[in-house]
C-alpha cells in the first residue's frame, strides 16, 4: 500500500514537472519570436534607410557629373573658338607673306635687269674711252698711278702721316681689345702643342676596354671630363686626350691612368675615379696657390682666389709657366717698387694677379687684363692694384706708379732670352734676321734689334732720304717683316733720321 502511494506520488510529482517546464519553454519561445520580430524589422528600417542614403549619392554624383561635363563642353568650345581665331590669323598672314614674297621677288627682278644694263652701260664707256686714249684699261691705270705716284708722292705721304695718326687716336683702343680677344681664342700650332695629353697603355686590350661597347665608356669618359679622347690605330700604346682647358686635360689624365692601372672600366666606375680625380687636383692647386703666396710672404687673400692662382700651374703661354711667370714678376715687381718709394706689398700683389685673367679666358671672353680687373674687384683686392692688373697691357689708362712697375715687371719677366719657348740660338737669329731684314734697304745706316725681338730701331742717312721718305721706309720694312718672319706678338718698327750740325767759335 505505501509502495502504491509512493508511486502515485511520483507520477503526480513527474506531470506537474511536465507542466511547468511546458509552460516555461513556451514563454521563452514566444520571447525569442517577439526579439526576432523586432530585430528584422529594424534590419528592414535601416536597409530602407541605407538604400535611400544611397540612391541620394548616386543622385549626387550624377548631378556633378553632369556639371562637370557641361564645364568641360564650354572649355572645350572656347578652346575651338580661339583655335579657329588663330586659324583665321594664320591664313591672313599666310597670304600677306605669299603677296609680300611675289613683291620681294618682282624686286629681285628688276634690280638684276637694273644691275646688268649698268654693266653693259659701263662696258660701253670703257669699249669708247679705250678707243679715244688708245689704250687699254689696265694700261690706262698703269699710267695714271705712276704720274699721281710722281708728282704727289710728298702729298701722299703727308696723307699716310694724317691717316696713321688719325687711327692712332681713335682706332687704338678698339684695335687693341679686337687683337687680344682674336689671339686669346686662336689656336694656331702653338695650341696643338699645347692642348693635348698622352697617357700610356699597356696593351690592347685595355684600349678595347676603354672604347667600350659601342663606344659607351668613351663617351662616358668625355662626357664626365669634357675632354675628347683620340684613340688612333697608328699609336697602340697611347691614347691621347684632347682639350683647351689644361685643368680638365689633368683632371682626364689622373682619372685615366687610374682607369688603366686598375683594369675595371665602366660609365659607374668612371664617374667614380673622375670625381677622386677632382679632388685630387682641388687640393693640388690650392696648394701651388698657397705655396706662391707663402714665397712671396702674401697674406689675407680669400681661399677662392687661392685656388684660383693655383689653377695657372697648369696653364702656359709660349711655353712659360703662368704660375712661375707670375712669381717671378712679383719678385720684380718688388725690387723695382723698393727702389723708387712705392708700396713693395701692393706691387707684388698687382704682379703676382696681373695674369689672372687668364685662368677664366676660356669660359669669358675679352682681354685677359680686364677680365683679370673684375676677378681682383670681385674679390677685395685693393683699387690701385686691381687698376694695375687691368693697366698691365694699357687696357685701361695707366694713371699711377704702380701701374707702370706691372708692365716693366711683366715685359722683363717675357723678354729675358731662355723664358719663353725658343732656344737661344734660334732666339739669336731671329734678331740677326730682324736687323738684315732692316738693312736691306736703301738709305739705312745701321739698325738694331731691342726688347727681345719686339721693336728694331732703323737710323737713316738724312742727306739720302727725307722726314716724308722715313714714313714710307717703316711701312716698308714692317711689311716685308711681316711677310719674311715668322715671331710671337708684334714688332714695332721706328726709323730715325738725324742732322747734326756743329761749329766752333773763336
Amino acid at each position: 500500500m505505501e509502495l502504491l502511494i509512493a508511486l502515485v506520488a511520483a507520477g503526480v510529482g513527474a506531470g506537474l514537472g511536465y507542466v511547468i517546464f511546458s509552460q516555461t519553454t513556451g514563454k521563452k519561445h514566444q520571447h525569442a519570436d517577439a526579439r526576432a520580430e523586432k530585430l528584422v524589422a529594424e534590419a528592414e528600417a535601416k536597409s530602407k534607410e541605407l538604400v535611400l542614403k544611397a540612391q541620394e549619392e548616386a543622385l549626387k554624383a550624377k548631378s556633378a557629373a553632369k556639371d562637370e561635363e557641361r564645364e568641360q563642353r564650354a572649355r572645350l568650345e572656347k578652346s575651338e573658338a580661339r583655335v579657329s581665331a588663330r586659324e583665321e590669323t594664320l591664313d591672313q598672314k599666310e597670304k600677306q607673306l605669299d603677296q609680300k614674297t611675289g613683291q620681294v621677288e618682282t624686286d629681285r627682278k628688276q634690280a638684276e635687269q637694273l644691275k646688268q644694263d649698268v654693266e653693259e652701260v659701263k662696258v660701253r664707256q670703257v669699249t669708247n674711252l679705250e678707243k679715244v686714249a688708245k689704250l687699254k684699261q689696265s694700261e690706262a691705270k698703269d699710267v695714271l698711278l705712276k704720274m699721281v705716284e710722281k708728282e704727289f708722292s710728298g702729298e701722299m705721304a703727308k696723307k699716310a702721316r694724317q691717316m696713321e695718326e688719325d687711327a692712332t687716336e681713335h682706332g687704338e683702343e678698339k684695335a687693341r681689345k679686337i687683337i687680344a680677344t682674336a689671339i686669346q681664342r686662336y689656336a694656331a700650332d702653338q695650341a696643338s702643342e699645347m692642348t693635348v695629353t698622352t697617357v700610356q697603355i699597356p696593351n690592347e686590350e685595355i684600349k678595347g676596354r676603354i672604347i667600350g661597347k659601342e663606344g659607351r665608356n668613351i663617351q662616358s669618359f668625355e662626357k664626365a671630363t669634357g675632354i675628347d679622347i683620340i684613340v688612333d690605330s697608328d699609336s697602340p700604346d697611347t691614347v691621347v686626350l684632347s682639350g683647351y682647358n689644361p685643368v680638365r686635360r689633368q683632371v682626364a689624365r689622373i682619372a685615366m691612368e687610374t682607369l688603366v692601372a686598375d683594369g675595371r672600366i665602366n660609365p659607374s666606375r668612371i664617374e667614380e675615379v673622375v670625381g677622386k680625380a677632382e679632388k685630387e687636383i682641388n687640393k693640388i692647386t690650392k696648394k701651388a696657390g698657397e705655396d706662391a703666396l707663402f714665397e712671396l710672404k702674401l697674406t689675407g687673400i680669400k681661399p677662392d682666389l687661392v685656388k684660383l692662382l693655383g689653377t695657372m700651374k697648369f696653364r702656359t703661354s709660349y711655353g712659360q709657366n703662368i704660375l712661375d711667370h707670375s712669381v717671378e714678376v712679383a719678385r720684380v715687381a718688388e725690387m723695382l717698387a723698393a727702389e723708387i718709394g712705392v708700396d713693395t706689398k701692393k706691387a707684388k700683389l698687382a704682379a703676382l694677379f696681373h695674369d689672372i685673367g687668364k685662368a677664366v679666358t676660356h669660359e669669358v671672353e675679352g682681354p685677359h687684363a680686364l677680365i683679370g680687373y673684375d676677378i681682383c674687384k670681385k674679390y677685395g683686392l685693393p683699387e690701385d692694384v686691381c687698376h694695375a692688373v687691368g693697366a698691365h697691357h694699357e687696357d685701361m689708362p695707366m694713371d699711377s706708379p704702380l701701374d707702370i712697375i706691372t708692365q716693366v715687371a711683366d715685359a722683363i719677366s717675357g723678354a729675358r732670352p731662355g723664358a719663353r719657348r725658343e732656344n737661344f740660338e734660334q732666339y739669336v737669329k731671329r734678331l740677326q734676321d730682324l736687323e738684315n731684314v732692316a738693312n736691306s734697304f736703301d738709305g739705312v745706316q745701321k739698325s738694331y734689334a731691342i726688347q727681345a725681338g719686339r721693336e728694331v730701331r732703323i737710323l737713316v742717312k738724312p742727306e739720302e732720304l727725307d722726314d716724308l721718305s722715313t714714313i714710307k721706309l717703316a711701312k716698308e720694312v714692317a711689311e716685308k717683316i711681316e711677310k719674311e718672319m715668322t715671331y710671337p706678338g708684334q714688332i714695332k718698327v721706328n726709323v730715325i733720321r738725324e742732322t747734326r750740325a756743329s761749329e766752333n767759335a773763336k
